[in-house]
């Protein structure tokens, strides 16, 4: 299937949760905030919510700084 990821179009295996996709990013143990179809899902929903084809998702991981 295909979705658009950060602006990019790219193909993932039908069916994948949002913690495959943090998995496949190499984000896993990191502070991530997904948005699917504009609307943010929440951390205790991203082993539940499965992809389809055509979602646009946002991943935005936080970065500490001074």
């Amino acid at each position: 299937m295909e979705i658009r990821l950060n602006g990019e179009e790219m193909r993932f295996p039908a069916g994948i949760t949002l913690v495959d996709l943090i998995d496949h990013l190499g984000l896993a143990g990191r502070r991530v905030a997904i948005e699917c179809n504009r609307a943010i899902i929440p951390r205790d929903r991203h082993g539940e919510h499965r992809l389809a084809s055509g979602d646009i998702v946002e991943v935005v991981q936080f970065v500490g700084g001074g």
